[in-house]
């Protein structure tokens, strides 16, 4: 019997770059998540803050009289980042830890562990407040 000649597999091009990119390149460039949910892109996990009832003077403001205004809130994941026209990624300008503000219909609410987190896109993020 003859043997049987073995076929030329051909590796796709995306397969052969990934392969070929060193293993630093292929690494995640943000940090895990301690509680499990890593967002993506542009993307940033919050723990929003309660809106404060009493003012610096010690005046106590009714939940009637509150006006809409921006959430706030703790960061706690980020993405990687956004990715440019060309390819390179461009780096979060927020990071874990910060407190920050965010537009208050520009985000997603979701319970993880019994505790509600949102998640919004760095563009729809107003202001990193100094503490």
């Amino acid at each position: 019997m003859a043997k049987k000649a073995k076929k030329a597999v051909k590796k796709s091009p995306k397969k052969a770059a990934r392969s070929a990119a060193p293993k630093a390149a292929r690494e995640r460039v943000a940090p895990k998540s301690s509680i499990g949910v890593e967002p993506l892109g542009d993307r940033v996990l919050v723990r929003p803050m309660e809106a404060e009832t009493v003012t610096a003077s010690g005046f106590v403001i009714p939940e009637n009289a509150k006006k809409e205004k921006p959430e706030r809130g703790e960061v706690v994941a980020v993405g990687a980042g956004r990715r440019a026209d060309d390819g390179s990624l461009i780096p979060m300008r927020v990071a874990i830890g910060d407190i920050v503000m965010f537009s208050k219909y520009g985000f997603d609410e979701i319970e993880v562990g019994g505790v509600t987190y949102v998640i919004v896109s760095e563009p729809s993020i107003l202001a990193i407040l100094s503490s």
